[in-house]
């Protein structure tokens, strides 16, 4: 089993780079918008070179490489694969200077999830926006809650590669009651037991969802808002901990007897047979995208187009699923592993019976309805809402 992609620090609020990005916001000029002409006029000059760079995180695709194997022989193109994404802030920290200084990054694909830093990248021009005509596999089989995203209209630049959610998790050995609602983390019943994430967006979303604010349609003075009530949570006592990675050996622990959690986390603990149990509040939780974008001067983008398309053909996007255990932007993937389930044995057989009816993997509807993103911040707008949560985390 796949340990967690998100084990490598994701936060940008705890690391160096997210921490003087957040501080001093980024140093380029904002792009304008690419025209169709120029866009279109651009892709009719590319073509297949036979070679794709795809920079990832660790963890996020099968040992044996078998999507990119299959897309090897389908197509004769040849891949390399290079797991050097360790965490948002500190990639688009090294990108940044790079593409600024109008160089290639070496990649063709790279990573990203929606978030500041991908915005950054949007915004400044250093995303070759996509040709369509050329994602007959994504038209066809992305879900349409995957061609709605708020921070990418219409996938100008970026298609996703797996999504998760920030929901609530919590330890069946402790909490002898079923957890619904976002009001019990702030509960005074569970002081001291109670995990928050230091993730400035993270925590401000349910915070948000905590007031029944829509994140991504909130002001500053509701920004303010959250920030009082993550301050009275704290001085009360309530939080034992804000965490990065390791608020699941927290959980499972007992430590935290409940806490922010991301679902792939815990559906792999709870694989693992831990006494955790997940749930997305009543009140929302946040659905975050990881998606993959083909960086300015990248040297074969026509390749990148068609290995990002192959990858939603749905048999291949079952493969990358049953490894990773996240959400996939393919809805048939779900039936696929029903169907690989009733051939399987033994422990192969529990696990992807497992996966197939978790709403970890597989959310609802109802739970779609509830999920939201993370508020989109122009980097003015961060210089305000950054410190209003880190305020809270890191006093």
């Amino acid at each position: 089993m796949p340990r967690s992609r998100r084990d490598a620090f994701r936060l940008a609020g705890l690391s160096a780079a997210g921490l003087a990005l957040a501080a001093c916001g980024v140093q380029g000029q904002k792009a304008a918008p690419p025209k169709a002409d120029a866009v279109k006029d651009f892709w009719s000059k590319q073509t297949k070179h036979g070679s794709v760079v795809f920079a990832n995180w660790p963890e996020y695709m099968p040992e044996d490489k078998g999507p990119l194997e299959k897309f090897k022989q389908a197509t004769g193109i040849s891949y390399e694969y290079k797991e050097v994404i360790q965490e948002n802030a500190d990639f688009f920290g090294k990108a940044d200077p790079v593409l600024r200084a109008g160089q290639p990054l070496g990649y063709d694909i790279v990573v990203m999830t929606n978030g500041i830093q991908l915005q950054h990248m949007i915004e400044l021009g250093y995303v070759t926006p996509l040709d369509h005509s050329k994602l007959p596999n994504f038209a066809a089989n992305a879900g349409q809650k995957y061609k709605e995203r708020a921070y990418d209209p219409d996938n100008k630049y970026t298609v996703p590669y797996m999504s998760g959610v920030t929901g609530i998790a919590y330890n069946t050995k402790y909490v002898d009651e079923e957890i619904t609602s976002i009001a019990s983390l702030f509960d005074p019943k569970y002081k001291g037991r109670v995990g928050m994430m230091a993730d400035a967006q993270e925590v401000g979303n349910f915070a948000m969802f905590a007031l029944g604010i829509d994140p991504e349609k909130s002001t500053e003075a509701d920004w303010k808002k959250a920030g009082e009530k993550l301050k009275a949570q704290r001085d009360a006592g309530i939080v034992r901990k804000y965490y990065d990675q390791n608020y699941i050996d927290a959980v499972s622990k007992g430590d935290v007897w409940l806490t922010m959690a991301w679902s792939g986390d815990i559906f792999q603990r709870q694989l693992a047979g831990e006494p955790v149990a997940f749930v997305v509040p009543d009140e929302g939780g946040t659905i975050w995208t990881d998606n993959m974008l083909i960086p300015k001067g990248a040297a074969n983008p026509v390749d990148a187009l068609m290995l990002m398309d192959f990858l939603y053909q749905p048999a291949v996007a079952a493969e990358l699923d049953e490894y990773v255990q996240y959400v996939s932007p393919v809805p048939a993937v779900q039936d696929l592993l029903r169907e690989k389930a009733k051939t399987a044995t033994g422990d192969d057989k529990k696990s992807l019976e497992d996966m197939v009816d978790s709403p970890l993997m597989f959310p609802s509807d109802a739970d779609y309805a509830r999920l939201r993103s993370y508020t989109q911040l122009t980097t003015q707008q961060e210089q305000v809402f950054n410190p209003i949560f880190q305020s809270v985390t890191q006093a």
